[in-house]
């Protein structure tokens, strides 16, 4: 979809679908937002490894090491948003991925010596405001899978194996994380290193993710525990 038809006619049909009036001037408001996304997004363009259309790029962002990082169709930036690319593997945004207001992506840390592996998130994949993906050791999100607002994934843990030392002084120890396709990742969740989600899985609202969830299962609490499995039965 055109972004004509999506300034025009979604807004008309939607205002409609809602028995409201004046679509004019809601298309004139988005028109007026995204204007200047799309003008940042055409300087952002060239500084990218790749990328198959034109970002629509908020107030704020930052990108870092863009040369790392590959859009897709529809990438959307949305205010202060921040992507570090620097990573071993980069950063590979599918078509219609759409990163919220807040949002940090960090395969390396901006000071430490170790290089990141980074993140893969498949097509129409979407971060809600102020999600955390911490993707030292590979972070991969399937299609089509939602993460609420707030959502932690952190793909590496701290070592703490040595009483002797601080676990500062430790060091940490990678881990992949992967999420399916077609996932509901509700509000304040925490994904921990290692952890796989099966394709259409659902974490509950502040679940604490330490061991993998089977697809198709809903799963909640701390730490994260079956409430339905994939059949439909409760657990």
């Amino acid at each position: 979809m055109g972004i004509a038809s999506k300034l025009i006619d979604e807004q008309r049909a939607r205002m409609a679908e809602a028995g409201l009036r004046g679509w004019p001037l809601v298309s004139a408001q988005l028109a007026a937002k995204v204007g200047p996304m799309a003008v940042r997004g055409l300087l952002l363009r060239p500084r990218l490894r790749r990328a198959a259309g034109i970002p629509l790029v908020g107030r704020g962002v930052r990108v870092r090491n863009a040369h790392m990082i590959e859009a897709g169709r529809d990438l959307i930036l949305e205010d202060f948003a921040e992507v570090q690319g620097l990573s071993s593997d980069g950063i590979r945004f599918g078509d219609g991925v759409s990163i919220g207001a807040g949002c940090l992506i960090r395969p390396s840390s901006y000071y430490s010596r170790a290089i990141g592996r980074g993140l893969v998130m498949g097509d129409g994949s979407s971060l809600s405001p102020g999600c955390y993906i911490g993707c030292s050791g590979g972070v991969v999100i399937g299609e089509k899978t939602m993460l609420g607002p707030g959502v932690r994934v952190f793909a590496e843990n701290h070592v703490k194996d040595d009483p002797s030392q601080s676990i500062k002084d430790q060091g940490v120890a990678w881990g992949a994380v992967t999420i399916g396709s077609g996932c509901w990742i509700a509000s304040g969740v925490t994904i921990t290193a290692g952890v796989t989600v099966g394709d259409g899985a659902v974490i509950a609202a502040g679940a604490v993710v330490t061991k993998d969830v089977p697809a198709g299962a809903v799963y909640g609490g701390v730490p994260a525990r079956p409430l339905k499995s994939p059949s439909g039965t409760a657990a």
